[in-house]
């Protein structure tokens, strides 16, 4: 057991920066397993207004967790599980007070102590191990290892992070990275559920990264690798520089498809509280299946209780439509499209069939979320065509249902390390040497 803490203390140093302590009380590790718990603290604290700006990190602190990760590395050594608990998450503090807020104030409130207490009781798990880092841990961290690389499939650009990317893969360095894990206020994803989801395919990149170029390829490679950490990063009292090695050889041999990474299930995301603002609800039924399936040392992927439930690949409210046909229009606007009668100009003989959703390239997702409500209908792409969608409805009327569509699916439903890194990072990374220097760094 000794020998998964060091390797877990390895994999979260090499993700994130972080300084490991045990959990508040001492805790040893639970036999199933091993919970870490990680946050990143929204604090200035000792940063010079030259250094606040060259970190992008102005404005006021909020003396919160800023970023908050349970990671499970499973008793046989064999997975690591990653967790993103949503900062705006909406709990009861565990200090018997009976108060709830956010889950990040429960650093305000009570520092690390109360937030480990806090996250073990709203999942049910034990915290093993503790650990912590700010903005200048992990820029260090990060630059010690030769960069990081992060990728987009579009620009991407936010003022408030300086975040500004072209699309493809770039090597950054630690003011790079910091900047790319920090955005929060980029589309498609924006807010914290999307930065949670480009934070994930950070560590799963990094780790996959070093594994290639061989920087934890044998003792002495691991041994290099350590040595650059402790530069910039301080192991708990007990971790020594054999432990990182042995644990590094064994990160070696973890294949990204042995790595999964999700995010809370969530049902609300956006309940307003008085006097808190506007905060997040879990799923309270697939987080349950997620803390048991965790609790249990077994894998989340696959679990259909963990998985969102949806048929509708976007939300029927951003889809507009015209219907020419009364009844069906009115059944759609009672599903939450947004509805066009045009059932007064519709052709006295109908076409023979079912009916035909006709729409213009690059509305496909618009496309499958009205064929979700609509089973049987035939879709057809028509050029030239205006972002309004046309339902021309045959002979056959359709049977309106329920097109469900789940944010989860997008921003934090299990995935697999393999399938959500970056495409090519293998040979974006120009052979050993890559990670020696950043090539790329954001502008501005």
């Amino acid at each position: 057991m000794r020998r998964l803490v060091t390797a877990l203390t390895v994999l979260t140093t090499l993700a994130t920066g972080a300084v490991l302590a045990d959990a508040p009380g001492g805790r040893a590790a639970t036999g199933r397993g091993t919970n870490v718990l990680i946050v990143g603290t929204d604090s200035r604290a000792g940063l010079s207004k030259a250094e606040k700006n060259r970190l992008h990190v102005g404005g006021e602190g909020c003396n919160c967790t800023d970023v908050m990760m349970l990671v499970h590395l499973s008793a046989n050594g064999r997975r690591a599980t990653v967790v993103s608990l949503p900062r705006d998450s909406y709990v009861e503090y565990a200090d018997g007070s009976g108060v709830r807020g956010k889950i990040n104030g429960a650093w305000k409130r009570g520092g690390a102590a109360l937030t480990v207490k806090t996250v073990e009781a709203v999942t049910g798990l034990r915290v093993d191990h503790f650990l912590e880092t700010g903005f200048q841990g992990f820029e260090k961290a990060v630059n010690g290892l030769g960069g990081a690389m992060v990728c987009t499939d579009r620009a991407v650009k936010d003022e408030n992070s300086g975040l500004d990317l072209t699309p493809g893969i770039h090597h950054v360095d630690g003011n790079g990275a910091l900047r790319y894990v920090r955005a929060r206020h980029i589309q498609p994803r924006s807010g914290d559920l999307g930065r949670m989801r480009r934070q994930q395919r950070a560590v799963s990149d990094l780790l996959t990264r070093l594994t290639l170029e061989g920087a934890l390829a044998d003792p002495a490679a691991a041994a290099a690798t350590a040595r650059t950490l402790l530069k910039s990063v301080r192991p708990a009292e007990g971790t020594t520089l054999s432990d990182l090695v042995r644990l590094g050889t064994a990160l070696g041999r973890l294949d990204p498809g042995q790595t999964e990474f999700a995010t809370v299930p969530l049902r609300e995301f956006d309940h307003r509280v008085p006097g808190v603002g506007s905060t997040l609800l879990w799923h309270e039924e697939r987080a349950g299946a997620l803390w048991k399936a965790i609790a249990e040392d077994r894998r989340i992927l696959g679990d259909r209780r963990i998985q969102p439930a949806a048929n509708a690949p976007a939300s029927p409210s951003s889809v507009r439509v015209r219907v020419d046909e009364a009844e069906t229009a009115k059944a759609l606007k009672a599903a939450g499209f947004v509805v066009t009668d045009t059932s007064a100009k519709a052709p006295k003989t109908r076409p023979d069939g079912p009916p035909v959703i006709r729409y213009a390239p690059g509305a496909e997702l618009q496309a499958a979320t009205l064929a979700a409500a609509l089973p049987g209908a035939g879709r057809q792409v028509v050029p030239g065509q205006d972002t309004t969608l046309d339902l021309s409805v045959g002979t056959r009327l359709p049977r309106v249902q329920r097109a469900v569509w789940d944010r989860n699916v997008a921003d934090g439903a299990p995935i697999t390390g393999a399938r959500l890194g970056c495409a090519g990072t293998a040979t974006a990374a120009a052979g050993p040497t890559a990670a020696k220097k950043p090539t790329t760094t954001p502008r501005g």
